[in-house]
């Protein structure tokens, strides 16, 4: 399963279009959510395969995508997956990656220079590598006319000044120094803390715990909701069991209250839930309360473009 596709739905004002670039079987469970009990799983196996979980091989599935946010006149990605042509030689699955970010944007109509805004929800190696591309030997960024939002904690604590992460993530000076200095150098980074409004429809609001600036982006527009929550979820399962982490998360108990807390909003205000790795057709969900936690409500399906 690693289809590329293009889809898009309409919340409100906003037009929604979610770009994958691939999507499969990825790592065991005990790889990527460990805390998750395998029951859980095997009490759930109805829905969650072959979408979300690849039984005869413990496997999570997940997908490497984008969103593309057209609002208020200016187009907006979310996260930009691994890039094209890293070198990522402590993390097997990504060194020498070949994305295609650039060509999935050009299906859906967006072209380089019509980006005005880059989300990064923070700073892990699958959410910057497309922030910039390889010209005459450099990176520079990929979106030139692009303000690029960057969480100031992420930028400090991944960045030279916080030691490049001290190692909590692998190959991670390799990754700030080619995939967000150079948005630096080019004066199109602007770090934010505690919340930032891009516009009347999207507001950026710090969620930590997955990494210190771990953020979520808000979607309201006439009776529409959403939230966009990067990687407080890797799996549907944690909607199921949200005090369950990834493996990932550099505060454990941070990222279990920022899950919460935002889980129950989208479940009290009826927000689809985003996240950034969910596979399937349809990638997004809503929740619902139910049986003393949450459950899952509908899918969001997208038409394809």
């Amino acid at each position: 399963m690693t289809n590329e596709s293009v889809h898009r739905l309409v919340l409100g004002d906003v037009e929604v279009i979610r770009v994958v670039e691939w999507q499969g079987p990825f790592v065991p469970v005990s790889g990527l959510v460990a805390e998750t009990a395998g029951e859980v799983w095997k009490d759930n196996a109805g829905w969650l395969a072959p979408d979300h979980w690849e039984p005869d091989t413990d496997r999570v599935v997940i997908a490497l995508q984008t969103w593309v946010l057209r609002s208020g006149g200016r187009t907006v990605l979310v996260d930009t997956g691994v890039g094209k042509g890293r070198e990522r030689p402590g993390s097997p699955p990504f060194h020498h990656w070949q994305g295609d970010l650039l060509g999935g944007l050009a299906k859906a109509g967006v072209g380089p220079r019509d980006v005005d805004v880059v989300v990064n929800t923070h700073l892990h190696i699958d959410h910057v590598g497309g922030n910039t591309v390889e010209a005459d030997g450099e990176w520079i960024p990929a979106f030139p006319n692009a303000q690029y939002l960057i969480p100031a904690a992420d930028d400090f604590h991944f960045g030279p000044d916080g030691g490049y992460g001290n190692d909590s993530q692998a190959d991670g000076r390799l990754i700030y120094e080619d995939s967000v200095a150079p948005i630096h150098r080019a004066g199109q980074a602007v770090r934010w803390d505690g919340s930032h409004r891009i516009d009347e429809h999207l507001t950026l609001e710090s969620a930590p715990g997955h990494t210190p600036g771990s953020s979520v982006l808000r979607l309201a527009s006439g009776g529409d909701r959403a939230v966009f929550v990067g990687d407080l979820l890797h799996s549907p399962v944690q909607i199921l069991r949200p005090c369950c982490n990834s493996n990932a998360c550099l505060d454990s108990e941070q990222a279990v209250a920022s899950r919460l807390r935002i889980l129950q909003r989208a479940a009290d205000q009826r927000e689809l839930l985003v996240p950034a790795h969910f596979a399937g057709a349809a990638g997004a969900v809503e929740v619902r309360p139910g049986g003393g936690g949450f459950t899952l409500g509908p899918w969001a399906m997208g038409s394809p473009l």
